[in-house]
């Protein structure tokens, strides 16, 4: 667990990114899709270790709101329905810390799973 807490958090529509800074001077600028297939929700993550639902078809998700919930976290509001994940503070830091490499291994299962990603306008 980090100890950083957000400073400041921007959901950029149009380029499909949200971007967040804490207060130890880290900021990043996390994807909608990437967002989205890493949702911490059971539909995404399962119920347990090994059961994680692969999740195709995003490319083209966007946010449409960010509802705060307490004083720990953010639920988005995704453009394809899905709206059951909580990102805490600390979800978020993680993923940004490990953004190259959880997208790494995202992009090498659909390579596993025969999917072809298409082309992000």
């Amino acid at each position: 667990m980090t100890q950083a807490s957000p400073t400041d958090i921007k959901l950029r529509q149009k380029s499909r990114i949200l971007e967040i800074s804490f207060d130890d001077g880290s900021r990043f600028e996390l994807p909608c899709e990437f967002l989205r297939v890493y949702s911490p929700s059971a539909e995404v993550q399962g119920h347990g270790p090994g059961q994680e639902v692969l999740q195709t078809g995003k490319e083209d998700v966007n946010i449409h709101a960010l509802e705060p919930v307490g004083n720990y976290g953010v639920k988005p509001m995704f453009s394809d329905g899905h709206n059951t994940g909580i990102f805490s503070w600390d979800t978020l830091y993680r993923m940004g810390m490990h953004k190259d490499e959880m997208w790494q291994d995202y992009l090498s299962e659909l390579e596993k799973a025969g999917y072809e990603r298409k082309e992000v306008k």
